[in-house]
């Protein structure tokens, strides 16, 4: 059965050794089977972290060279970055519509990114899971690839 499979990668930097075993050789094993894949760089995910839209930028071009580097065929592979689909941001928008903030301040990740940088506790840290669902429900992906397995959804 062929699924729609999503994933995507921030935009802090080169993509390294780490990124390719635990990421980026298993998108290219799901581009061989009779799936749609969808990679994107997480460009409005790295905002949340990285304030330097030049390094951003280059960040962005660098990943999606080492993207087809490492084998993503952009024949059998559709690769993009976040900002270049609204729907996702409109998307985002109308699910924190419905997502309780106190649920959001509960969530593990968020309260170790303000543990260890307080200063820099912006809504882009906190609406980050609603984010990511939009990134997921927009396309209705069928599969996300976390770790060894894929996520089925």
């Amino acid at each position: 059965m062929s699924e729609l499979v999503l994933s995507g990668i921030r935009a802090t930097g080169r993509l390294h050794f780490g990124n390719f075993l635990g990421a980026v050789q298993n998108f290219v094993k799901f581009q061989q089977a009779d799936n749609t894949c969808l990679y994107f760089i997480a460009d409005w995910h790295t905002l949340t972290t990285l304030d330097n839209p030049e390094e951003l930028r280059g960040n962005l071009i660098e990943i999606v060279k080492d993207y087809i580097a490492a084998g993503l065929d952009p024949e059998q592979s559709i690769i993009y970055s976040q900002s270049s689909v609204p729907e996702i941001s409109e998307l985002c928008l109308y699910l924190s519509m419905i997502q309780p903030l106190g649920e959001l301040e509960r969530v593990p990740t968020f309260k170790d990114l303000i543990r260890k940088n307080p200063d820099n506790v912006n809504l882009g840290l906190v609406t980050y899971p609603v984010l990511m669902a939009a990134d997921i429900l927009g396309p209705k992906a069928t599969l996300v690839p976390v770790g060894e397995e894929g996520a089925k959804c």
